[in-house]
């Protein structure tokens, strides 16, 4: 059975739960997200009818990628290449979004502990019900995951959407993206990409390299209907 997008986000929500309890500390949803893309693709989707493109990476060189401010007012990131972070950084901050971006290989993630979480992730599970296997407890967990304050703020639609009108005044986008080297295709599937992403109040450390080996147990790359 392929692991899904709210799989990814249970799994990694019970885990900060049970390690936030172990340390006596009160639980909080921590952020994750993991999105399948179709094989070869690379990129995310275009973005919908009635948004404004701003490509921001005007070089000689080819764009790395694009920002779009759709009609409600959310931001599409489109990613072509994996380089420049420090400019979207910049280029997020324009249209409004203070923003911490990382590029990082798949198989990769930044350790725990980079930043605080934000009062709108926090949640009364407890430990026992993050251990639990009872579907109906994995259901409240899941719908107590989909309605925190970084699942509003950052969501896996086409590619990656931000949605400033649910980011409080300092908060930061803490984004980390994973590229696979290797193009998945019919004889190798897999991701190829994924990135993970929750609001912080900072501050932001630098990221310390961790091994992430869930990160290629997301199954095939066939995209769900819609996407």
């Amino acid at each position: 059975m392929n692991a899904t997008f709210e799989d990814r986000l249970l799994t990694e929500l019970k885990t900060e739960i049970s390690a936030r309890a172990s340390r006596g500390r009160a639980p909080a949803a921590r952020r994750r997200t993991g999105r399948r893309l179709l094989a070869g693709a690379g990129v995310v989707a275009a973005a919908a009818a009635a948004a404004v493109a701003v490509p921001m990476v005007t070089d000689s060189q080819p764009s790395a990628y694009a920002l779009t401010r759709n009609a409600d007012g959310s931001i599409n990131l489109r990613i072509t290449e994996f380089r420049d972070p420090e400019q979207v950084e910049r280029d997020l901050a324009g249209m409004g979004v203070r923003a911490d971006i990382t590029y990082l290989p798949l198989g990769k993630r930044c350790a725990d502990g980079r930043a605080p979480f934000v009062a709108g992730d926090h949640s009364d599970i407890t430990p026992e019900e993050a251990r639990s296997t009872d579907p109906a407890v994995q259901a409240r967990i899941r719908k107590i995951g989909e309605n925190t304050a970084s699942a509003k703020a950052i969501r896996p639609e086409n590619g990656i959407t931000i949605y400033p009108r649910y980011i409080r005044p300092g908060q930061i986008v803490l984004i980390e993206v994973m590229e696979n080297s290797r193009t998945p295709s019919p004889e190798h599937p897999g991701v190829a990409w994924q990135f993970g992403g929750r609001l912080t109040d900072g501050p932001v450390k630098p990221c310390r390299v961790a091994d992430d080996p869930a990160a290629f147990d997301m199954g095939d790359a066939t995209p769900p209907p819609g996407s």
